[in-house]
């Protein structure tokens, strides 16, 4: 292909603006994207200063960098510590990126400026600082379509010398995947950003390999899949993929999955258009992909924080409505006893005031039960649990936290607890009784009067088994595939009193001290819930 051909197309079909100034400052030079970008005309543009283009807080600045390129001859990337914004026609201003390369024209020192419209980006990073309050938002990048027909160029030497040059500074410094391949699918271009991005020397694809080698096949089928559909034939994955929608004038940008040649996938909006002859035949394709990592990341995390966001409402909404249900019962019984008290004043009717005050206690002590729980889930999700392991006797702790809960069971309910193995445990022992108590509560709730709950502990080298069993309703087959959910409730277990949170809350513990936790029931024959730890 011819060398100034490919320039101009290059110049002329670019998804990034480019624009060549003079040692002055002055245009001389703007591609067609530029042109769009800033919404002027050729005619307005040319022999004009590049300042026209730039704020003029930033005009200093940018002279500044400009006069250091040209004494240095060296390529640069405009960095001023702050962010640097271009100005349309109509005034709007917009983020940008600015780099520029040296290079010599008939003697005269020239400079090829290459500017990047950043807003979507900018967009990006503001969406997720104001998540809260813009919680759906999608990152868009996309390049822009190379539709523009191919001219000659005159084939003077100085304009192939010139031509060669601009070439070389263009494909070193465009931050993008550039390459052209003939209508057999061969590679002729491989730009320097296609070796860093893709693995691979210029020398081992240009001219030996097709832009196959490094597109992933599944992504390859979907879209021969999807274009077929469009076009009412099929289409295969080879080099028919990219030339039928060219044929048809149905141009667009792709999302793909690239791979390294050390076998690392990453997405890529690509854009594929023809290059055509002055007679409009095609003569091969320009490829232009821009690796989206980083944007599939910024949209990833948006997702999981909204998702997240999403999951903490629901959850203050069930805090609400399960505070609300499970606490009108209690205070009712409170109230009632209460008035009830300043009816008894005889010593005849002590025992009726003990009874109230009986019922008041074991009111109280369900509302903080109900608080305790609701206030363990909210540590929980807010990730505020921190193990904090000492030495305990375990069968002590057994006993002790089996005595101070008796009181509460039902009439004639008793406690059996057995050990087998050393007694001396390191773990932390908070959570421990939290998870013994709400395992006790739970026997006894969902057990009859005088039946028995049996705690059983072994502790031997390999491992700590702790188990709560009794002789109650029983679980179903079905209901114990949920039990660890927050808010469920049995559906036995719909007329007893409880917010359907205490075994999700057991559950969270026992994952939190590493250890496992299973249930064994049967319904009206009982339940008994085991919990093991293995010892290093």
């Amino acid at each position: 292909m011819n060398t100034s051909k490919l320039n101009k197309i290059l110049f002329d079909q670019a998804t990034i603006g480019i624009l060549v100034v003079n040692n002055k400052g002055q245009i001389v030079s703007i591609n067609a994207f530029a042109l769009k970008m800033f919404g002027y005309q050729l005619n307005e543009l040319l022999k004009h200063p590049i300042n026209l283009l730039i704020p003029e807080r930033f005009h200093p600045r940018i002279q500044r960098q400009l006069n250091i390129a040209f004494k240095k001859n060296k390529h640069r990337q405009i960095n001023m510590g702050v962010d640097l914004v271009a100005i349309k026609k109509n005034r709007v201003e917009f983020p940008v990126e600015i780099s520029f390369g040296i290079f010599e024209d008939d003697g005269e020192k020239m400079a090829n400026i290459y500017i990047i419209d950043i807003s979507i980006r900018k967009n990006a990073e503001m969406q997720i600082v104001k998540l809260d309050s813009e919680l759906e938002s999608k990152v868009e990048y996309r390049t822009h379509h190379l539709t523009e027909a191919l001219v000659e160029l005159e084939h003077s030497k100085m304009e192939l010398q010139r031509a060669l040059e601009f070439q070389k500074i263009l494909l070193f410094n465009v931050k993008a995947i550039f390459f052209t391949f003939d209508v057999n699918g061969i590679i002729q271009t491989f730009n320097p950003e296609a070796e860093r991005e893709l693995g691979y020397d210029a020398a081992e694809v240009i001219g030996k390999k097709t832009p196959f080698m490094f597109h992933d096949k599944d992504c390859l089928k979907k879209r021969a899949k999807k274009i077929s559909k469009e076009v009412g034939r099929k289409i295969s994955t080879g080099i028919e993929l990219f030339r039928v929608k060219s044929s048809l004038q149905l141009y667009e940008d792709t999302e793909c999955i690239y791979i390294r040649k050390d076998g690392i996938k990453f997405p890529v909006q690509l854009n594929v258009s023809p290059m055509k002859d002055s007679f409009g035949t095609i003569i091969g394709y320009v490829g232009v992909a821009i690796n989206i990592s980083k944007i599939k990341e910024v949209e990833q995390a948006l997702k999981e924080a909204l998702d997240k966001e999403k999951e903490l409402n629901e959850l203050k909404t069930r805090f609400v409505s399960t505070a609300s249900h499970e606490f009108r019962t209690p205070l009712s019984t409170i109230l009632s006893s209460t008035y009830l008290l300043g009816k008894y004043c005889t010593f005849e009717e002590q025992l009726k005031r003990e009874n109230h005050i009986t019922r008041i206690i074991s009111s109280v002590d369900t509302l903080t039960k109900i608080l305790d729980d609701l206030l363990s889930v909210g540590k929980i999700e807010e990730g505020g649990i921190q193990v904090k392991a000492i030495t305990i006797n375990i069968k002590e702790f057994v006993l002790n936290l089996s005595s101070q809960i008796i009181n509460s069971l039902k009439l004639k309910q008793k406690i059996r607890c057995t050990h087998i193995g050393k007694e001396n445990v390191e773990i932390d022992e908070t959570l421990l009784k939290h998870i013994l108590f709400n395992l006790i509560s739970n026997a006894s709730k969902f057990s009859p009067e005088a039946s028995q709950i049996e705690i059983r502990s072994v502790f031997n080298d390999k491992q700590f088994k702790l188990s709560v069993k009794d002789y109650g309703i029983g679980i179903s087959k079905q209901d114990q595939k949920h039990l660890t959910k927050r808010f469920f409730r049995g559906t036995n277990a719909a007329t007893i009193q409880g917010t359907g949170l205490g075994l999700h809350i057991v559950h969270k513990y026992v994952e939190i001290l590493k250890g496992d936790f299973k249930c064994i029931s049967k319904l009206n024959c009982g339940t008994e819930f085991i919990i093991i730890f293995q010892i290093k």
